[in-house]
């Protein structure tokens, strides 16, 4: 049942195209565990040039999802549990309006390497649903929904290339993006299950008893990247690359063989990305599989279509 408000015939068929930008966290630091299983955190999230190309029309009535792409799809997953399919789906509920959607996506974000691919396209969904709409909802009704989604969603719906969040990701400051910068990702034959990463921290922290702080930073720093070299952390690192000994390869390739000082891991992983010096260096060839971006300055529009 699609219920709400009809979509006007005139809506049914239009489109809109947009560049799901994928994202690094320069910071990422889990605070606490909640009694509801949620983690608390402190991130400084970074958009990236590398981006999946989104188009999203509205029907009638019929929902569908096409994913194809140049990236391995074998993680994907079913429809009902794409971020992006889901997002479809909270938008229409939560404006009450009737009617489907039908959404393409041509992925060049690898799927569960920490890049937040699936967050970003669930942003560029309901960015793009949201232009489409006769009664738009706006920028902070979006990442309510987003934030029920997932904590990277906030970020990438919104209108910040750089952004220090907190909480579940929902509580977000805009900063000026550092220089442009050319980045170096690696990514691993394998990709790192989220909730079991979280699962590890816990684990790892219960038993030794640790108590974690938020760091304290210098806000007027944030956008220089040797300031960042200095604060740039992981917690998911040290249990990820336990039990993924490429995690450690792919840090020890980038950091020892390119000299490249901001080195860690995207996200809670399978991904691994350095920030290049503007002297710029190799590439690190084809083995471990290497992708060359850079990080972003601006967030890119979504564009109407017929």
């Amino acid at each position: 049942m699609t219920g709400g408000r009809p979509v006007p015939p005139t809506r049914a068929g239009r489109g809109a195209r947009v560049a799901a930008q994928a994202k690094v966290n320069l910071l990422l630091r889990v605070i606490a565990r909640e009694a509801s299983g949620f983690h608390q955190l402190e991130t400084l999230f970074l958009r990236l040039d590398l981006s999946d190309g989104i188009t999203v029309r509205r029907t009638l009535g019929t929902r569908s999802l096409d994913v194809r792409g140049d990236v391995d799809l074998s993680h994907l997953g079913d429809q009902e549990h794409n971020l992006a399919w889901r997002a479809a789906e909270a938008y229409l509920q939560a404006s009450g309006q009737g009617g489907g959607f039908s959404i393409e996506i041509e992925k060049h974000i690898p799927i569960g390497g920490g890049l937040g691919g699936g967050s970003a396209d669930a942003g560029a969904v309901l960015r793009a649903l949201d232009l489409l709409a006769d009664e738009p909802l706006g920028l902070a009704p979006l990442l309510r929904i987003g934030a029920a989604l997932g904590a990277d969603v906030p970020f990438l719906t919104g209108e910040s290339a750089y952004a220090l969040a907190w909480g579940r990701g929902e509580r977000m400051l805009a900063l000026v993006p550092p220089p442009q910068a050319t980045v170096l990702v690696v990514v691993p034959p394998f990709a790192v299950n989220t909730a079991a990463a979280y699962g590890w921290l816990d684990e790892a922290r219960g038993s030794r008893g640790d108590t974690t702080e938020p760091s304290v930073l210098d806000s007027t720093r944030l956008s220089d990247w040797s300031y960042l070299q200095s604060v740039a952390v992981n917690d998911f690192e040290p249990v990820v690359s336990a039990r993924y000994k490429d995690i450690n390869r792919a840090v020890a390739t980038l950091r020892n063989d390119l000299g490249l000082a901001l080195v860690m891991l995207s996200g809670s992983g399978s991904a691994v990305f350095g920030i290049m010096p503007p002297t710029g260096a190799g590439s690190v060839g084809t083995q471990p599989p290497t992708l060359r971006t850079a990080t972003a300055t601006r967030v890119e529009p979504v564009v109407l279509i017929d």
